[in-house]
């Protein structure tokens, strides 16, 4: 099996860290709070609403820790905070470790862990997100705070995923991850990077954050993102073809990834969603991948949406479980769109599967009851 290059030095060294690893999958993060309204209402109709710790990066590792794979989240808290407290209560009953620094709040205009304001929408009401940020705690992380020796050395990582989101989100956090990636690289660690592009965060620092997200996605050996993500973080030239129609979109993302892969040629895998709303609830759901074996591609099909929010995370989740199972590349990319799909039928923002079963059976198709 060849999933990485075609000299397989990543592949090797993640089944030589699979014997000795304490932690197969590691995400540096900055835990929020999400706020939804109650039965798909939009935010300023409504005086109920239900609260979970959210962040992208918990996100896509929930596919592994729910299905029994070690997981480590490092992380930043506000010392003393009920709500670092109700965060770290969450991050254990998904069965991850954490660990970060305590900072004092610092008084009420101090320190504090954002909120995501989520209007989940319904039927032809798209949804609507509001992101409060000011003072995030997570905004501080710095590698001092961190034993990189103990955590890569003496634990153990295969895979340590990366997203845009933490990477831009200050200077210190794009520091923090280009630290950890340098460190997982010297280790033997893979590395994932979802490049997760927000405007709102390179505002005034595009050319700090390309540099530093150029070197990343040198690093990386697994590149997840869409159009917009390659064109934007990385100054790749975007697909030539465009529109609703799907194959075109599927030539022209391919036509991208080669120039992708050019530029960064130790990465052996590349991968995006594919996507088309019909309404809020009823999506068309697919997803393109590239390996040394070549092209995986899953056409759109039908899905059923009750929440779209976490559903390209639970993509990369279910990515990152199979390759982490040794799988087949085919698999990876049926794996990974199922847990997407799975993300999409709950509340939370992050998947939660009962068992590998449950998965396979959303790529099948078999939605009959189980007894």
């Amino acid at each position: 099996m060849l999933p990485f290059s075609s000299d397989m030095k990543g592949f090797t060294a993640m089944m030589k860290l699979k014997k000795r690893a304490k932690y197969a999958l590691l995400v540096p993060t900055s835990m929020g709070l999400r706020m939804t309204p109650a039965a798909g209402q939009p935010v300023h109709c409504s005086s109920l609403f239900s609260l979970q710790a959210t962040s992208a990066e918990t996100n896509v590792a929930s596919v592994a820790s729910y299905l029994g794979l070690p997981v480590k989240v490092l992380t930043a808290f506000v010392k003393d905070s009920p709500l670092a407290r109700y965060i770290k209560d969450n991050l254990a009953s998904r069965h991850m470790d954490y660990e970060g620094p305590e900072i004092e709040q610092g008084g009420p205009w101090g320190y504090r862990h954002q909120f995501n304001i989520a209007d989940s929408g319904f039927g032809s009401r798209g949804p609507r997100v509001w992101n409060d940020r000011a003072g995030e705690v997570g905004r501080l992380l710095n590698v001092k705070d961190f034993d990189l020796e103990r955590i890569f050395k003496k634990e153990g990582v295969q895979i340590v995923h990366l997203s845009g989101l933490i990477g831009a989100l200050s200077p210190e956090t794009s520091r923090f991850c280009l630290e950890i990636a340098r460190a997982a690289k010297k280790n033997g660690s893979l590395i994932s990077f979802d490049l997760n592009y927000r405007a709102s965060f390179w505002v005034n620092r595009e050319k700090e954050l390309s540099a530093v997200f150029s070197e990343i996605a040198g690093l990386a050996d697994i590149l997840v993102g869409n159009e917009e993500d390659f064109q934007l973080c990385l100054g790749i030239k975007g697909p030539e073809a465009g529109g609703k129609d799907i194959q075109a979109k599927i030539d022209g993302f391919k036509g991208m990834i080669e120039n992708v892969r050019k530029r960064y040629p130790k990465a052996g895998v590349f991968a995006t969603t594919l996507r088309q709303v019909v309404d809020t609830n009823h999506h068309l759901w697919g997803a393109i991948m590239s390996t040394a074996k070549g092209w995986q591609v899953v056409e759109p099909r039908d899905i059923t949406v009750t929440d779209r929010i976490g559903g390209g995370d639970g993509f990369v989740g279910g990515l990152l479980y199979a390759i982490l199972r040794g799988w087949e590349p085919e698999k990876w990319i049926q794996f990974g769109w199922a847990c997407g799909a799975l993300a999409t039928t709950l509340l939370t923002d992050y998947g939660q599967p009962a068992d590998e079963e449950q998965v396979w059976s959303i790529w099948k198709g078999n939605a009959r009851v189980k007894r």
